[in-house]
């Protein structure tokens, strides 16, 4: 697997503080690489340090292999957390000189905002001031400027904040497109339904240190519990419920369903295998459900958060 970006043993002091400590982190090319973490676990200051906003006190950068330079700020687009368009300016006088400083010449710079501003329906809004913009039409602006120049690598802090759900999911399928296009992304986000629906890798940090990196569904597997969500049709469900629990570790469970089935979580040992429970529960009554529960980022985040705490 070939890397674009690469931090090695990145540390950065503010004074006595230390909000980085010997963090390093592989972004895959072509991947959306979820940054986790709690607030003030040193998330924004890698950001900064990969957009070169700040310098590390300790480590090293590389973008596609080259030591990362100021030249290579036109090889990244960042959408930060905090957004930083001209209130005053007109949005289409804005994106263009945003457009200019990332490279572009002024003609490509209005071909290429065209499009944008046509697919996303916003052609009206040139003329108009950022302030005549509510914050999730002014968050369209900051994206198009973001990805204008199609940078390799675009970094998204909270990129969904302000929007509807309906503009939330343009902007994902426009990311997934970006994605398939050959960009890399790194997604930084609190929202773990997003991270589960578009992350291929995640890195986690937290009090300044990384605790967890690696490819998503790889992390799901280490995290798996062998546990079975099962139901099943049974003429007793208070008798089968006694006799599951003499063989395995069940509980109740809690799913919808159209028949009255016995509903329940089981979790077999090390040496269990889901054929066994499987067979097992079919000559007990007919299995109308029998999924493994597969744990979920936001899961694995609280778990690790609170195990390194």
């Amino acid at each position: 697997m070939v890397n674009l970006l690469e931090v090695k043993n990145a540390t950065k002091r503010f004074g006595n503080f230390t909000a980085l400590n010997d963090v390093s982190i592989q972004v895959p090319k072509g991947s959306i690489f979820g940054l986790l973490g709690p607030n003030g676990a040193g998330k924004t200051t890698l950001i900064r340090i990969i957009n070169q906003i700040t310098l590390p006190d300790e480590g090293s950068v590389y973008l596609d292999d080259e030591p990362l330079q100021p030249i290579h700020i036109r090889d990244i687009g960042y959408l930060p957390e905090e957004r930083g368009l001209y209130k005053s300016m007109k949005v289409g006088e804005q994106a263009l000189y945003l457009a200019q400083l990332k490279g572009l010449g002024k003609n490509e710079a209005k071909e290429r905002l065209k499009y944008w501003f046509d697919k996303f329906e916003i052609g009206h809004w040139w003329d108009k001031k950022i302030q005549e913009l509510s914050k999730g039409m002014a968050q369209k602006v900051q994206f198009i400027v973001t990805v204008l120049h199609k940078p390799k690598l675009l970094i998204f802090d909270e990129p969904f904040s302000g929007f509807d759900p309906i503009n939330a999911n343009l902007i994902k399928d426009e990311i997934l497109q970006l994605r398939d296009e050959g960009a890399t992304v790194i997604f930084s986000t609190h929202r773990m339904e997003s991270v589960e629906e578009l992350c291929d890798h995640i890195a986690l940090i937290n009090k300044s240190k990384k605790i967890l990196e690696g490819k998503v569904s790889d992390i799901k597997r280490a995290y798996r519990s062998n546990t079975f969500e099962v139901g099943v049709l049974t003429e007793d469900n208070d008798a089968l419920y006694a006799a599951i629990n003499d063989q395995f570790i069940a509980e109740r469970a809690d799913f919808r369903a159209i028949d009255d089935q016995l509903k329940m979580k089981i979790t077999l040992d090390k040496e269990g295998t889901s054929n066994d429970l499987l067979q097992y529960l079919s000559t007990k009554g007919q299995v109308l459900r029998f999924n493994e529960v597969i744990p979920e980022v936001n899961e694995i985040f609280i778990k690790t958060i609170t195990n390194n705490g």
